[in-house]
């Protein structure tokens, strides 16, 4: 099983060398290795919910959480050149703190940090403690709750990207919930490989062109490392 595993992560590292397009795509299972709760994972939200269990209690708060290996690993990525487009279910601003360019970033879902003009749509951080934009709207909470729309430019772009794509990798989704998860649908009608890293079954895992059930901090930040070599990059 092992040689396996090492076979699948250097054909991922191979595949990030030979991409021309890359899109990453994560859900909230990127986030368990920094302590936050997943959905439907064993331990998830919602799983917990389902068993009539209450959430797991917090060991920290939110916002002294920190970017794992996986976050890391994808703004690697983006630093290399290899990174075109990260697309996000989760809330937590772990992407942006680990270093990710906001112009290559949607987050389908908002940011806990962020507020949002309800009249232009722009962002800005909640620590400023404002409550109108310089154009006049009113800021709220940029985190999108149930029933509500998404944000219209993140949706946008990531629709764009995922057409764009010749390599589109998932990691920590269960890609469950839609319009979030139409966005495989639209990579590998434009003919992109599909790579799916996330402990649990996703609908997509028969037509993923390689799988991964294994813990993300241990296959995507040894693709990466693989994909340093190729390039001719030694840490």
């Amino acid at each position: 099983m092992k040689e396996d595993l090492e076979k699948r992560i250097h054909t991922l590292g191979e595949w990030l060398y030979g991409s021309r397009y890359l899109v990453v795509f994560t859900g909230a299972g990127i986030s368990t290795g920094s302590g936050l709760p997943d959905f439907r994972g064993p331990d998830g939200l919602w799983t917990r919910r389902d068993k009539g269990l209450p959430p797991k209690p917090m060991t920290r708060s939110w916002d002294s959480v920190e970017p794992n290996s996986g976050h890391m690993a994808i703004a690697d990525l983006q630093k290399m050149g290899k990174l075109n487009f990260l697309i996000s279910q989760n809330v937590d601003n772990l992407h942006l703190k680990s270093g990710i360019n906001p112009d290559l970033l949607a987050e389908l879902h908002g940011n806990m940090t962020k507020l949002r003009c309800t009249r232009c749509g722009n962002k800005v951080d909640r620590s400023d403690a404002r409550t109108t934009c310089g154009c006049g709207g009113k800021l709220v909470s940029s985190v999108v709750d149930f029933g509500e729309p998404l944000p219209e430019r993140d949706l946008r772009l990531s629709f764009e990207h995922s057409r764009k794509s010749d390599l589109f990798i998932v990691v920590g989704s269960s890609l469950v919930v839609t319009p979030a998860a139409d966005m495989p649908l639209e990579a590998l009608r434009s003919g992109a490989k599909l790579v799916i890293i996330n402990q649990g079954e996703t609908p997509f895992d028969h037509r993923a062109h390689l799988r991964f059930n294994e813990m993300i901090g241990d296959v995507l930040p040894r693709a990466v490392k693989g994909l340093k070599r190729l390039m001719g990059l030694f840490e």
